[in-house]
């Protein structure tokens, strides 16, 4: 591990269109010490050649030859996991191949984690491109639900040892429609480490063939991926030793799930 030094963790497949976008974002950053890497999981348009073109940016690439699952979320994590394991820094942010950081996040990030040493974990608020708004989270609402409101992939930063703890929740082979952002929220939220600040340092473009443009609000993936959630929080909270409360939002995924 180096110390005050971050790790830009990036996931690719067929983002031709962004790519490019994502990498500048990151080259283009104010804070020097940081290290770019990227997993392109078999892609079958030009990013792969794209990134290929930044060899001398010392952007360190892994081109995976065959996808391990038959889902996006579980194919995603794996590329985190291959990532992290060959990164150095002390900080992690993570990044889709669709979306950019603003110049000034890795600094911003960084002092943040230096000024507060308890802090493991953080999301900022994403501004969403294709809505040309910032995408604010609507209060959480107790009474039903039983895991925090929580942004997309690109807006998690954290510490490395709390990344390396998490590994040990992750649950990688399991609940192929739940991605990593959720897992790691949840466990983030169960340690009451879960931490949001309203300053924009992501720019989220939702892409029509991403991995959560097939679960639609209360279309039948939808509902899967809900029931995923229960059951990595169960699974969560058993490891944790935390008790698990059986929420109205419980029954019904559940119910609902039983008939699909």
């Amino acid at each position: 591990m180096k110390k005050n030094y971050v790790s830009i963790l990036i996931t690719n497949y067929n983002k031709e269109k962004y790519i490019r976008n994502t990498i500048n974002s990151c080259l283009k950053q104010n804070f020097k010490k940081k290290e770019i890497l990227v997993f392109d999981d078999c892609s079958t348009d030009k990013s792969l050649e794209i990134l290929e073109s930044y060899k001398k940016k010392n952007i360190k690439l892994i081109k995976n030859k065959k996808k391990k699952f038959n889902s996006g979320p579980l194919n995603q994590i794996y590329g985190l996991v291959e990532l992290f394991n060959k990164s150095k820094g002390e900080i992690i942010c993570l990044l889709d191949g669709d979306d950019s950081f603003k110049k000034d996040k890795l600094s911003f990030i960084f002092k943040l984690f230096s000024n507060n040493k308890n802090l493991d974990f953080i999301q900022d608020t994403p501004f969403l491109t294709n809505k040309k708004k910032l995408m604010y989270l609507k209060p959480k609402q107790h009474n039903y639900s039983i895991w925090p409101s929580f942004y997309p992939t690109s807006s998690i930063s954290i510490r490395r040892k709390f990344f390396e703890n998490f590994l040990n929740f992750l649950e990688k082979n399991k609940y192929p429609n739940l991605e990593v952002d959720a897992r790691l929220s949840i466990f983030a939220f169960q340690k009451n480490k879960f931490f949001i600040i309203k300053k924009n340092l992501t720019n989220y473009n939702f892409d029509k063939c991403g991995i959560s443009s097939g679960y639609t609000k209360f279309s039948i993936s939808w509902w899967k991926k809900r029931n995923d959630a229960f059951d990595y929080f169960m699974v969560l909270n058993s490891k944790l030793k935390i008790k698990f409360y059986y929420s109205i939002d419980y029954y019904l995924t559940r119910f609902i799930n039983f008939f699909i």
